[in-house]
């Protein structure tokens, strides 16, 4: 009985914890001299979410920037919960105005509720395909996040009523598929965008509570 409320908190964490997607970028509108983007984003995805990313442009002939994130969801207890992503996003093909990329990223988040802290380790990878030009941008994607090792510390309301519950690590197989759509307008050094798509759980059968993600997005980039 035990080791099936893991399993369900476990698969809740997964999918509770998939706040704020990658930012979006206008690949027609990054100037080999922009190397900093500084990224702004508010969210809707099981709550309000607000995160904050920083991304460094490589110079390089495959376009590629190095992205580190950090995303919130708001609440009484301010960092309680929380996400960080760290990873890269590569323009992988370009015809014209039609550009493909890949978005990868290592993820480390964390989740707590009155029954126990969960501490995890995961993945999460993105295509994007999409027509873009200097002033504006659209384009769909679909992206998996994985949850791959996490870390149980059970609350004593727990321990309490499964007294040989152990804490410690446990292999989590949990993950969700995500597709939508973005659009973006950009000006000077700045991109504003929105996207809003679907979340399903790896089974295409399971839909978490709130079953779409909203995300507004602003991009400042510097030289």
């Amino acid at each position: 009985m035990k080791h099936k409320i893991i399993i369900i908190i476990a698969v809740l964490f997964c999918s509770m914890s998939n706040y704020c997607q990658a930012q979006s970028i206008n690949w027609a509108g990054l100037k080999e001299e922009h190397r900093h983007l500084v990224n702004l984003q508010l969210g809707i995805d099981y709550g309000v979410i607000y995160g904050l990313g920083y991304s460094y442009h490589l110079k390089s002939k495959l376009p590629l920037l190095l992205n580190a994130e950090f995303s919130i969801p708001s609440g009484n207890k301010f960092f309680d919960d929380f996400k960080t992503k760290i990873g890269a996003h590569a323009k992988l093909f370009k015809m014209n105005n039609i550009a493909v990329s890949l978005n990868i990223n290592g993820i480390f988040r964390r989740y707590e509720n009155t029954l126990v802290s969960l501490s995890n380790f995961g993945g999460s990878g993105n295509i994007i395909i999409g027509y873009y030009s200097p002033k504006w941008y659209v384009n769909g994607e679909f992206g998996f996040d994985r949850a791959i090792v996490t870390h149980f510390e059970h609350k004593d309301v727990y321990k309490s009523n499964f007294p040989d519950v152990k804490d410690g690590w446990y292999e989590t197989t949990g993950g969700n598929v995500q597709f939508g759509m973005q659009i973006g307008y950009s000006f000077d050094q700045s991109d504003i965008y929105l996207k809003g798509g679907k979340t399903i759980a790896q089974d295409f059968k399971t839909s978490p509570t709130i079953p779409i993600y909203i995300q507004l997005g602003y991009n400042l980039k510097l030289k």
